[in-house]
């Protein structure tokens, strides 16, 4: 039974992943009708209205527990996003993939940090593995580490102490819950630095209204709700390497929608990431049963051949 959760709760990521893969492609379109911070404080407090309002009776049993846990990963979530959408008016969409992707490297460190949780070596090897695919996908002649690679490098950061954070308080408290302080507490925040830094709205266009609604109930209340409820039956290594697949599917929606091209070296990314997580995944176990295997039907064979069988 905690098998069929735990690959239950890698599926559900795996679908995460391509909700926000195809966020790519939606949050292009709407930065062309509003501004970043509008965009994230639309985003997060819809989702926050339409969860408490969905999981009313649960969030009125709200404790203080949960509103530090859902304080500091809102907290979190809010800075991950805030410097990757501000980060990428000063850098290229594909310096930021890379950049942020090294979130995957940082989790299982971060984590061991938190829980006191050593990473083994199949989950360190996958970890840097998927991070030299994202690479490969993203990587671009004369990489310069600007002000926009700076702002992308802490987002990577906040994403990292997302997801370990979601790890390790979600083992404890209502995942839920979870969800909806931390879309709270990131729209608050939002609009926060809307007031400080952006100049007023008079009205939203109309071409923004979908992709805010898009990003509101599917890549923002949905993606981390299941994420937050799939977090409690796997490890935040898994977690973190099976979200990065979001860079893979943001590709190749790029490549339906925006009509980039199919690059060899995308195949290669493609295939470094598949392999990492098929390492992390099975550590490889089926080679070693199989290997067993072909070892016990040669002793057996041997021991036919002493037999005269």
């Amino acid at each position: 039974m905690e098998n069929k959760r735990s690959l239950f709760a890698d599926i559900s990521l795996l679908v995460v992943a391509i909700i926000w893969g195809s966020g790519f492609v939606v949050t292009k379109n709407a930065l062309d009708h509003i501004t970043p911070y509008y965009l994230l404080a639309y985003r997060f407090m819809i989702s926050f209205v339409i969860m408490a309002l969905v999981f009313f009776k649960r969030f009125r049993k709200v404790k203080i527990e949960d509103l530090k846990a859902g304080f500091l990963i809102g907290i979190f979530l809010f800075g991950g996003f805030a410097t990757q959408t501000v980060g990428l008016k000063y850098t290229t969409a594909g310096k930021q993939a890379f950049i942020t992707a090294t979130n995957v490297v940082m989790v299982p460190f971060i984590y061991w940090g938190i829980s006191k949780k050593k990473p083994d070596a199949y989950e360190v090897l996958a970890a840097l593995l998927c991070f030299v695919g994202i690479g490969v996908l993203s990587f671009e002649s004369n990489l310069r580490f600007g002000y926009g690679e700076f702002l992308t490098f802490i987002c990577a950061i906040f994403f990292a102490l997302h997801i370990s954070a979601i790890g390790y308080f979600a083992k404890e408290h209502d995942p839920v819950i979870l969800s909806i302080l931390q879309m709270l507490v990131a729209g608050i925040l939002s609009i926060i630095f809307t007031l400080i830094f952006e100049a007023k709205a008079e009205n939203i266009s109309k071409d923004a209204i979908f992709p805010i609604l898009y990003l509101s109930i599917f890549s923002t209340l949905i993606a981390f709700l299941v994420q937050n409820i799939a977090q409690k039956y796997t490890s935040s290594t898994h977690a973190a390497i099976i979200l990065s697949l979001e860079a893979v599917f943001g590709g190749l929606l790029s490549f339906v929608f925006l009509k980039e091209p199919f690059t060899l070296r995308f195949l290669i990314g493609c295939i470094a990431i598949l392999i990492s997580i098929i390492t992390t995944e099975t550590k490889w176990a089926f080679l070693k049963k199989s290997n067993q295997n072909s070892t016990l039907k040669f002793i057996r064979r041997d021991k036919h051949e002493e037999h005269g069988i």
